[in-house]
């Protein structure tokens, strides 16, 4: 039975009359075969949503069923590559037609010639389950690739390629199912993208992603396997905020997806990685990431995709007990993708137009989240950050407020920050991490006992100083007893020196966990004799002309990573400027 389109309205495709065609599966649209996917069937129509520029195409045309559903290849390649929204090679794509990405263009995922030296991990009679590990390659300096068995697919080996340098379609073993049919293992696989990976077992958040901002690791950590939001209306620092991320987080693989982001963003997170040197390997930071781009030109259906494809990816590497990480910039514009399909098939729109599914899709995307057992044995994560793009920084409005529904991490971008240069721009008052107590061991355990105790009283101080500036507007800070003014020149400390970070200045981009925990033991110690003389009856005048507190400040500047017994030349400044107060 040949399938004949009937009606285009945009990237929305149908087919009239009953068809043989399924739901999810993959087609190929019109003579040109612009891959599209089956997202609805009724008795007396079929639609499909194409994921390339319909113009052009004309009712008559066929479509052609792929009887398998929109997957992506997996195999070595994938690093240092940048794809579309439906895993196409970006730079292949140029090649073949330019700046512009022609329709129809079929090429290769992964370079189908490139040779990759393998190293077989199995022997002939050895019994594989799904995700079991059978070879391994050198994908790139930074990264090994582990080659799994599909997890669909068990049984014995029978047959095993001697070491050697073989393309990815190439045979490298041969396995026997229960059944009795043969299987020839390449170093690639398929997996449909809106399908999560199968593992073993789901752990409980225990170990935080460390991101080297101060901010988010000692105020609002994010656990390895959690999931955040990053919401920030224009010019807040959204996309800045991944990037540095991205560049620092201790993440074994980054995947970054461009989710209707503009050209040029893009374009700068291209350059950006390339240029970078990985701290950890000394190697391009392209060696562990994986670039998704679907500028806000690109078709609109293929953005919906591109945060699975971009998720399938994370999923595949962790399943080689990797920790991933990734970026999606911008999950508002992957949304508005959703309404715009929506309301091109007529469905009944919810809050603002949005589809009422929205909560729904927003959860699928978000519980592929994990920390996890996988099937190869090991254990790998796959945490997710999520940039959402509320329309005039209104948090209230429907994406921003379910995705609050399904993460644990919220890091509220403030316009009056970024305006006054303060980034990374979170609001320490509309933001929270609910990982805390999951993490307080780790803390405990790794970095120091006191960690907790002063990111408790750092927030308090914020908190305390929240309140005292509503006073201030009112009647100004002259009025104020001195224990008041202590209170608002020990945030500005806080504030400017301590949660306040230079992403271009080497001392300042990435801080360990140790350096943070030791600058806020300075902070509160100098906070704490203060206060002792303040109960003595001394201006607070008198303090802030010991020139500690911009001491204090610079010392995020003055002092390495490497070099943190600095901090207790600090500590002891401070106790022997201060002396002489506390004899009187």
């Amino acid at each position: 039975m040949e399938n004949l389109i009937f009606g285009i309205n945009g990237p929305v495709v149908t087919i009239k009359g009953k068809t043989t065609l399924s739901m999810l599966e993959m087609v190929y649209v019109g003579e040109q075969k612009l891959v599209g996917e089956v997202i609805a069937i009724d008795s007396d129509k079929t639609t499909i949503q194409v994921y390339e520029d319909t113009a052009g195409l004309a009712p008559g045309e066929p479509v052609i069923g792929t009887d398998s559903q929109l997957c992506v290849e997996l195999g070595p390649g994938i690093l240092s590559n940048i794809f579309d929204g439906i895993e196409r090679p970006l730079q292949s794509l140029m090649q073949k037609s330019g700046a512009f990405i022609g329709k129809g263009i079929s090429t290769a995922v992964l370079d189908e010639e490139k040779l990759w030296n393998v190293h077989l991990t199995v022997k002939v009679g050895d019994t594989l389950s799904g995700g079991s590990i059978y070879a391994e390659t050198q994908e790139t300096p930074a990264i090994r690739h582990k080659v799994m068995l599909s997890p669909l697919l068990s049984g014995k080996v029978v047959e095993v390629k001697p070491d050697g340098a073989y393309r990815i379609h190439d045979t490298v073993a041969v396995l026997e199912d229960a059944k009795g049919s043969r299987h020839e293992l390449t170093l690639t696989q398929r997996w449909p993208i809106r399908q999560p990976r199968p593992v073993a077992h789901r752990r409980a958040a225990s170990v935080p992603l460390i991101t080297g901002q101060r901010v988010l690791d000692t105020l609002f950590p994010i656990a390895k396997g959690g999931a955040a939001a990053i919401p920030g209306g224009f010019g807040t620092g959204k996309t800045m905020t991944q990037h540095q991320l991205a560049k620092w987080c201790d993440a074994d693989i980054i995947v970054y997806v461009g989710c209707g982001e503009r050209g040029n963003e893009m374009t700068q997170a291209l350059q950006e990685f390339s240029e970078l040197i990985d701290p950890r390997s000394g190697k391009p930071l392209t060696d562990r990431t994986v670039l998704i781009a679907n500028t806000s030109n690109m078709p609109v259906a293929a953005r919906e995709a591109s945060i699975y494809t971009g998720i399938t990816l994370a999923e595949y590497y962790r399943d080689m007990g990797y920790h991933t990480a990734i970026m999606a910039d911008s999950t508002s514009r992957w949304a508005e993708a959703l309404r715009e399909i929506s309301g091109r098939l007529e469905e009944m729109p919810a809050d603002e137009g949005f589809p009422a599914y929205l909560p729904s899709r927003l959860s699928e995307f978000y519980e592929r989240a994990g920390y996890m057992d996988v099937l190869s044995g090991g254990e790998g994560s796959v945490t997710i950050i999520g940039a959402v793009s509320p329309q005039g920084s209104d948090f209230s409005e429907p994406v921003t407020q379910n995705t609050k529904r399904f993460t644990r991490c919220f890091w509220a971008l403030d316009k009056s920050l970024a305006y006054a240069r303060h980034y990374p721009a979170i609001n320490w008052n509309n933001s929270y991490s609910e990982y805390l107590g999951d993490l307080e061991r780790w803390y405990h355990d790794n970095v120091g006992p006191d960690f907790m105790k002063y990111r408790e009283e750092i927030s308090s101080i914020l908190y305390e100083e929240t309140n005292l500036m509503e006073i201030v507007k009112l009647i100004g800070a002259d009025v104020l007893p001195d224990d008041q003014k202590l209170t608002l020149e020990i945030a500005r400390v806080i504030r400017v020196g301590f949660l306040q970070q230079n992403a271009f200045h080497p001392d300042d981009t990435y801080v360990t966990p140790e350096k943070q925990m030791k600058m806020m033991h300075v902070i509160l110690h100098l906070y704490h004799k203060c206060r002792q003389i303040v109960a003595m009856a001394v201006p607070m005048s008198k303090l802030t002309a010991t020139g500690l507190f911009d001491k204090l400040i610079k010392m995020k500047y003055d002092v390495p990573n490497n070099k943190l017994e600095l901090l207790d030349e600090d500590l002891n400044e401070i106790d022997a400027v201060l002396a002489s107060y506390l004899r009187k």
